[in-house]
């Protein structure tokens, strides 16, 4: 049926008058409106509808709009298999294993959806669940593979025809799923298969790094960071003595920039354990640990400076005192900063090294280069920190100071206290030259003036300062009264 107009009415109908919002002021739209309304803007409706099919089709599970999940036949197959695998000897012959990685790559491996929220952050926000595990599916897929790889009747050089390189690569993009349930299964099937293929390993270690560095030189995003560095903690304690070049290299060119992305809190633990176990391994890395940790010691996150000062805690813990040695003027220079710190968290952790039993007993052996180095900044900090906490700290160091080496406190007591009158002396001076400088502006001397400054020459005071070499205005007085200055001077005395 058509209209006068010869045009299909059904095609061309005019939607009913709909009350607008307060763009509007609540009032009716006529049906003309309404139609010229959706003819300006055509893409309005359409990018909604476009937007929603996406949604539908992507892998995402939406808790606010859950679709009707219908339970799958597949369900109780995986369940009777995994029965079977876990409990009949025997059963895993050689025609199963092309089925099984078939099955398990048809199920798992996918394109993973681009993040729903682009200022997503993975300590304040829920993490994005997989639409598929209500259903158990791949849940069920994941321990079908794993009692198939940990089950005493598969062969290795059976499996190594199916699981190759390519089949690693997909696992291994798997990682930067949003959801956690996924990459603690990918976490286990990637070490059982690291495990039983020899061929395999150093191929794994290669891809690793480089998914490392992208993740620290380029995107800056990766969600399976702390899985893979689990990984590699148990890696990395299996290595053989003495530690291959590529391990070191690895250690200090892969792992130890790691500490530099803003979301170190999401992994810190297990990379803290991964420097720890390298240096356990060959305590002759512990002075290049140490100048990366100092290149990438955080300048404005306080929160990560706390992790710093733990990871460090950690390998004093372990150190050996020759290594410790190499490290003092570094090491205790830091120390004294993150002391010297006005927030408290930073100032209170660097503290509690010294509640340290063995790091107590390093320092003591050393305590000739070490209390020089952290005495100032203690003794300051005793006399102005503001929080009263801190200042209790600070007074039990330095009391341990001077248990341990009561001579040298008592001269670096008076050391200090002569430093600081010689400050007071210099700032005095400072403001004294200013004030003559500002009088001078204000009555520019002469031969008939009385003199209003005393008979000191301002070059005098400005020699003191250490100027560079050649600087324009100043030059070296020769005596006190030394008028070949190359400071222009009004004529006559001050």
């Amino acid at each position: 049926m058509t209209d006068k107009g010869g045009i299909g009415a059904q095609q061309y109908q005019i939607p009913p008058p709909k009350t607008q919002g307060a763009a509007t002021g609540g009032q009716q739209l006529s049906a003309t409106a309404t139609q010229f309304v959706d003819k300006i803007d055509p893409f309005s409706k359409r990018g909604t509808s476009k937007r929603r099919r996406r949604l539908v089709n992507s892998s995402r599970y939406h808790p606010d709009s859950e679709p009707e999940l219908t339970q799958l036949q597949l369900i109780k197959a995986l369940n009777e298999l995994i029965d079977h695998i876990t409990t009949v000897k025997g059963a895993i012959t050689e025609l199963i294993y092309p089925e099984v990685i078939k099955m398990v790559s048809k199920n798992i491996f996918r394109v993973l959806p681009p993040s729903d929220n682009s200022e997503f952050d993975p300590e304040e926000d829920e993490p994005t669940l997989e639409v598929s595990w209500p259903h158990l599916q791949a849940c069920l897929v994941y321990e079908l593979f794993l009692r198939f790889l940990e089950s005493p009747d598969f062969q290795a050089t059976v499996g190594k025809k199916y699981i190759d390189q390519r089949f690693v690569l997909n696992l291994l993009d798997l990682f930067d799923s949003e959801d956690p349930r996924e990459r603690d299964f990918l976490k286990t099937v990637l070490h059982r298969i690291y495990g039983k293929f020899l061929g395999l390993r150093a191929f794994i270690r290669k891809q690793i790094n480089n998914m490392f560095l992208s993740f620290v030189f380029e995107t800056d995003s990766f969600n399976g960071v702390g899985e893979l560095l689990e990984i590699l903690g148990s890696i990395i304690n299996g290595f053989a003595l003495p530690l291959k070049q590529e391990h070191k290299v690895f250690l200090v060119k892969v792992l130890l920039p790691l500490h530099k992305p803003r979301c170190l809190s999401l992994y810190h633990a297990q990379l803290a354990y991964c420097v720890v176990q390298f240096i356990e391994k060959d305590s002759t890395l512990t002075p290049q640990v140490f100048d990366a940790l100092l290149k990438f010691w955080p300048r404005t996150c306080s929160a990560k400076e706390v992790m710093f000062l733990g990871e460090v805690e950690e390998i004093l813990d372990i150190i050996e005192p020759e290594q410790f040695k190499k490290i003092i003027e570094p090491l205790f220079k830091q120390l004294a900063k993150c002391v010297s710190s006005p927030h408290f968290q930073v100032a209170e952790r660097a503290l509690y090294f010294w509640n340290n039993e063995y790091i107590l007993s390093l320092i003591e052996e050393n305590s000739s280069q070490v209390m020089p180095i952290m005495f100032p900044a203690l003794y300051r900090i005793s006399k102005e920190h503001w929080n009263q906490t801190i200042v209790a700290l600070v007074y039990n160091v330095l009391k341990t100071f001077m248990e341990m080496n009561g001579k040298l406190f008592d001269e670096l007591t008076a050391n200090y206290k002569l430093e600081r009158q010689k400050e007071k002396r210099k700032e005095k001076e400072r403001e004294d030259l200013w004030k003559r400088l500002a009088a001078v502006e204000l009555n520019p001397p002469n031969d008939r003036d009385p003199h209003i400054l005393s008979k000191t020459p301002l070059t005098n005071f400005m020699t003191k300062r250490e100027l560079p070499a050649g600087y324009g205005l100043i030059a070296p007085a020769n005596s006190v009264g030394d008028k070949s200055s190359n400071f222009d001077k009004p004529s006559g005395e001050f």
